[in-house]
């Protein structure tokens, strides 16, 4: 078993995409558990990944192609976890805001909460704050995830944290917001939790948000 999980790892850590689904497969054809591929071998490997893109050892075209492979093994594995939502770190909610079309950086988000065990709802690119507020009343996430790249996009943040706060929802969620124009000052600034530099720094800050 070992093997097989070693494999994987290095194969995710590696980025070989086009070999991850036939080695994942054959794991499982020798009966490895599929949980111990997700925890043990997929989340396992993104983990090194964030902390290599963290320490600057690698940079995102690496990261990206290491989550896309991550993303290729997850779709083998998740059809024969019964019940796998169940055992979810927790429920993301990610979203580009309205008036900005970018997403580059909010897929390789995703990509990585999902390697690291969370559901992710990815709601696209261009939403409104009352399409947002909609689905937080509708999937009651855990956390929800701002992105904008564009500086005149990032007001509409702003909004989102005061209509969560008007609605009566700001307690029930948490809010990370990122995107290359937004810092840390800002995101204390309109009331979020947090604010992610990267998407390693976006996870990490996933996983503090759900610990109960």
């Amino acid at each position: 078993m070992a093997g097989h999980i070693d494999a994987i790892r290095d194969a995710v850590i590696g980025g070989k995409h086009g070999d991850i689904k036939t080695i994942v497969q054959e794991a499982l054809n020798a009966g490895v558990d599929p949980n111990a591929i997700i925890n043990d071998a997929l989340i396992s490997a993104m983990d090194v990944v964030g902390k290599d893109f963290g320490s600057g050892k690698i940079f995102v075209p690496e990261m990206l192609v290491s989550a896309v492979t991550m993303k290729n093994g997850l779709d083998v594995v998740k059809p024969l976890l019964a019940g796998n939502e169940s055992r979810s770190r927790g429920t993301v909610i990610m979203a580009t805001v309205q008036g900005d079309l970018h997403d580059i950086g909010k897929n390789l988000v995703t990509m990585m909460l999902e390697g690291a065990g969370f559901k992710v709802i990815d709601l696209g690119v261009d939403l409104s704050v009352e399409r947002l507020l909609d689905k937080v009343k509708e999937i009651k996430p855990d956390v929800l995830g701002l992105s904008a790249l564009l500086t005149t996009t990032m007001p509409e943040m702003k909004k989102v944290v005061e209509e969560l706060v008007s609605q009566g929802l700001r307690k029930h969620v948490k809010v990370m917001v990122g995107g290359a124009p937004v810092d840390r000052v800002f995101a204390e600034k309109i009331g979020a939790d947090g604010f992610g530099a990267n998407a390693a720094e976006a996870v990490e800050l996933a996983r503090r948000f759900s610990v109960k």
